[in-house]
């Protein structure tokens, strides 16, 4: 059984910084793609970034400069350094992970943490 875990979200005031983490838990031959999303009240969820196995980085347009998304795979955690923040940040933050594991046989399973939320005052 895998699991993800975000912590490292709360209360900032603009122009503030915060940094999520998200740890994958369970028996994991690796981790290809790794993520971050978010969903505000009223509003669908969206990209926020993603990081492939070899570093490379995509960003929404929204966030681009002010967020950098890393990762550790020694520790199967992805991180987003977020600053410069804005009210309109303003979400829960999901991680996800698309994980190597194994039943029958190897397979990559997406899989998604519970959500961190993030506030951000004016």
């Amino acid at each position: 059984q895998v699991q993800l875990v975000e912590s490292g979200g709360g209360l900032v005031q603009a122009g503030g910084s915060l940094r999520l983490s998200c740890a994958a838990s369970g028996t994991i031959f690796s981790i290809n793609d790794m993520g971050w999303y978010r969903q505000a009240p009223g509003k669908q969820s969206e990209l926020v970034a993603t990081i492939n196995s070899g570093g490379s980085t995509n960003y929404a347009g929204s966030v681009k400069g002010r967020f950098t998304i890393s990762r550790d795979d020694a520790k199967n955690t992805v991180y987003l350094q977020m600053n410069s923040l804005k009210p309109e940040d303003t979400a829960v933050y999901f991680c996800n992970a698309n994980a190597l594991i194994k039943s029958t046989a190897y397979y990559f399973r997406l899989y998604w943490g519970q959500g961190t939320q993030v506030t951000v005052s004016s």
